[in-house]
């Protein structure tokens, strides 16, 4: 081969390999819902694929705050699963396919109506610690709430046993007198659950829940947590999501108002008060993929996200987000929080902390179990893959827009008539 021809390939060689090095990484390359599924499969794999074998308590590595107030530290189990259930149920309401996700889909709801079996069997080693604790309470709403996410999908096809013995779980956690704070939707969704199965519910705890919360409005899209207002997270962790689902309920969707006496308490109304709070939070998220660390139990992780995630599912998103921006701001943080591969501990389960291992910024009340509140920013993968909210175009989120220089659209305060 000549000089001539030697130099030729040397040209053809150096251009080919950046294109080849760009084509390979296309094809490992991941699309958003992709990143979803991997992370919630991650994150719940350990845990249902334990607890269907009757086998959590055993395997779990259990990690609890450094100032542990000195409950039973098997409440741990309880959070694990319930909160666990409670963002993971959308997912687990659709249909089956041949798909990489829907075969991982398919093990995990398999998995998880084992796992609901054991939590309320007295003879099963993960039989859930249901009565002793007033923290059962805030996490049998949980399992309540993943009933009535997925009611098709996890509540009909459980055997009739099964069925009854939670309806008397539920039932027997009216011993507990709920504290005079967001807590109150425990009560209300239990009970709420309770009434859409069929079974003898306490209207009195669900409608004086409601009245309250609704006295807690402060305006803005935010309620208070109690009589106080704290800057924090619990709009989303706990009061939007569980006040507008237990008004469906009582309400069916609208549909009756005010036949309860809950003067106020109105449900396309606490919508419209959630869609300002998402486009609150969907502001939060800084242009790096980052959100506030503030408030208590900032260990919750994604769960800050509830309420954006909820619109999404729903199909509740104001006309200020478009699918696009929202589904991108979300999967920054989702990727910022887990993409650095520190949030496992050695047995695959959450550690404490907000982004690796952190225990000193644990509460009180702060287990590893606890942190599992993290799979309610995954709701929208309740919607199939070919739904808008995952196929349009991704777009850059407000402070992306703001912080590059780009037109955004001005912010303005909530008021209602």
């Amino acid at each position: 081969m000549n000089r001539l021809n030697w130099f030729f390939l040397l040209i053809v060689t150096v251009l080919l390999i950046p294109a080849e090095k760009a084509t390979a990484k296309k094809k490992t390359e991941k699309c958003d819902r992709e990143i979803w599924c991997e992370v919630m499969y991650r994150m719940a794999a350990p845990v249902l694929s334990n607890m269907s074998e009757g086998a959590l308590k055993q395997n779990m590595l259990v990690e609890l705050s450094p100032t542990w107030d000195g409950r039973n530290k098997d409440v741990t189990y309880m959070e694990c699963f319930g909160r666990l259930m409670a963002g993971l149920a959308p997912w687990l309401s659709l249909p089956d396919d041949n798909t990489t996700e829907g075969t991982h889909r398919k093990q995990l709801r398999e998995w998880a109506l084992k796992s609901y079996a054991n939590a309320v069997d007295p003879k099963s080693p993960d039989y859930l610690l249901w009565r002793q604790e007033g923290q059962t309470l805030v996490d049998a709403a949980y399992i309540a709430e993943s009933f009535l996410r997925g009611y098709d999908a996890l509540w009909t096809p459980l055997d009739s046993l099964t069925k009854q013995r939670y309806i008397n779980e539920f039932t027997q956690l009216r011993r507990v007198d709920p504290s005079y704070s967001n807590w109150l939707l425990f009560s209300a969704t239990v009970e709420s659950f309770l009434r859409k199965a069929g079974a003898p519910s306490d209207t009195y705890r669900i409608s004086s829940s409601l009245r309250k919360i609704e006295e807690w409005y402060v305006g803005d899209g935010w309620y208070s947590d109690g009589p106080n207002f704290a800057f924090d997270y619990y709009n989303s962790f706990v009061i939007h999501p569980m006040y507008i689902e237990s008004l469906e309920i009582i309400t069916e969707a609208g549909k009756h108002k005010n036949i309860w006496n809950m003067p106020g308490c109105d449900y396309q109304k606490a919508i419209t008060r959630a869609q300002r709070f998402g486009v609150i939070l969907e502001r939060l998220i800084s242009p790096e993929g980052t959100l506030p660390v503030v408030g208590r139990s900032i260990t919750y992780r994604t769960g800050s996200l509830q309420t954006l995630a909820l619109l999404a599912w729903r199909k509740w998103l104001p006309e200020e987000l478009t699918n696009g921006q929202v589904r991108a701001g979300m999967t920054a943080v989702i990727e910022r929080m887990f993409g650095n591969d520190r949030n496992f501990n050695e047995k695959g389960f959450l550690t404490l902390g907000f982004n690796g291992s952190q225990p000193g910024i644990s509460d009180y009340y702060t287990n590893n179990g606890s942190l599992y509140m993290a799979s309610l920013a995954f709701l929208p993968l309740g919607l199939p893959a070919d739904d808008p909210f995952w196929t349009d175009a991704a777009q850059p989120w407000t402070s992306k827009k703001a912080w590059n220089g780009d037109d955004f659209p001005r912010d303005h305060s909530y008021h209602e008539e």
